[in-house]
């Protein structure tokens, strides 16, 4: 017998028929369905009424932890760490713009108390990178107070303006005194982190000094003359031996680090040069540095130049600047801020524009070029 595979039989009447939807339940016309949701006009007859307030600004009430009012709040900085608030102006020392970061206030800040430096040579010249063989070591010899040199005389009277040559710095006989000077500024230099540089640095990933060209600057720079480059020279020569301008550096709970004349100083004399790290404006249009001074304004914006005395720097970074919007704040001006081609590199110098008196606070104006440094909290 042979096998016969199995079939499934179905039954045949000439059409096949398949399904292609579910059978339809019977259902009750549309009114007879129960309903699942109710009409919005139903929900709006039950609803409570809802009263929806505008958002509050969470610090509109902030007053000032110092004088204990609201108002000025274009002024009034929220420390990030307690929430508080604070007026610029009140805080001590003054804080002249809006930082550009996070900021905390002087509580949260939790700063480390300022150990004044140690007054020993050794500590000092290490400090200073000094001579060591020079460094205290003689008499300093009196500088004459005017030149001597004999002048042709003329047979004809001839009206001419005299320009006026720069002095250089006078140092303080008594070495104690130059040691207790010079340890004032290692304090001040050790609390910001800030190492002693008397030149101008230049650090890898920043503007190199190729880029510091004079003759790139936007209407050109003076010319520092000959005989004034020979005056710049001599006081970075004294400098290298120990031989310190009369100055000193103290600290004021308004004005934080400042510096003072600690003998007199004459109309013309060359302070300081400004010194730190070059670096080219563009990459620090969003630091937050109150200490940069600018080195090179060139006719293409990429090409200019600041001073950053952040991480090298010297006495010129705590030097003061004058409140521009009063009589009282131009008139403490004692000195100017000037750019000098020296070389055909661009260089910062601060010359004294009077006399100044020992005990007098140095000041200049930090808008001398171009106004954009707010002074408008400065005392």
């Amino acid at each position: 017998m042979s096998s016969i595979p199995s079939e499934k039989l179905f039954p045949f009447n000439g059409s096949v028929r398949k399904r292609t939807e579910a059978p339809r339940a019977l259902c009750p016309s549309f009114s007879e369905c129960p309903k699942k949701y109710k009409s919005l006009k139903e929900i709006l007859k039950v609803a409570e009424r809802c009263v929806i307030e505008e958002e509050k600004d969470l610090y509109s009430d902030v007053s000032c932890e110092k004088c204990g009012l609201g108002d000025q709040e274009i002024d009034m900085l929220l420390c990030d760490k307690c929430d508080k608030g604070f007026h610029m102006f009140c805080l001590r020392p003054i804080v002249v713009r809006v930082p550009i970061g996070s900021w905390v206030c002087p509580s949260c800040s939790d700063q480390e108390e300022v150990e004044s430096f140690p007054l020993l040579q050794t500590k000092i010249v290490d400090f200073f990178q000094l001579e060591k063989n020079t460094f205290l070591s003689q008499k300093l010899p009196s500088l004459p107070v005017q030149d001597g040199r004999k002048r042709k005389k003329r047979s004809e009277l001839v009206m001419y303006k005299k320009r006026r040559r720069l002095l250089p710095f006078i140092p303080t006989d008594d070495e104690g005194q130059r040691l207790k000077q010079m340890g004032s500024l290692a304090t001040a230099l050790t609390a910001f982190h800030v190492k002693f540089s008397n030149d101008l640095t230049y650090i890898r990933g920043m503007a190199p000094r190729s880029a510091n060209l004079a003759k790139l600057e936007k209407g050109g720079m003076q010319v520092l003359p000959k005989e004034d480059i020979e005056t710049l020279e001599e006081c970075r020569a004294m400098c290298k031996r120990g031989e310190w301008p009369p100055l000193v550096v103290v600290h004021d709970s308004l004005e934080g680090y400042t510096v003072q004349a600690d003998s007199q100083i004459k109309d013309m004399t060359l302070i300081t040069e400004y010194t730190g790290d070059v670096d080219y404006l563009k990459n620090r249009e969003q630091d937050d540095c109150d200490s940069m001074m600018t080195l090179l304004l060139a006719t293409d914006h990429s090409e200019s130049l600041v001073i950053c005395p952040e991480k090298h720097g010297n006495i010129a970074r705590f030097i003061n600047g004058i409140n521009n919007h009063t009589l009282e704040g131009r008139k403490k001006q004692n000195l100017k801020c000037v750019r000098y081609d020296v070389n055909g590199e661009c260089r910062v110098l601060l010359v004294a524009t009077r006399d100044i008196a020992k005990g007098e606070r140095l000041y200049y104006n930090y808008n001398e070029c171009e106004y954009t440094y707010p002074t408008h909290h400065f005392i």
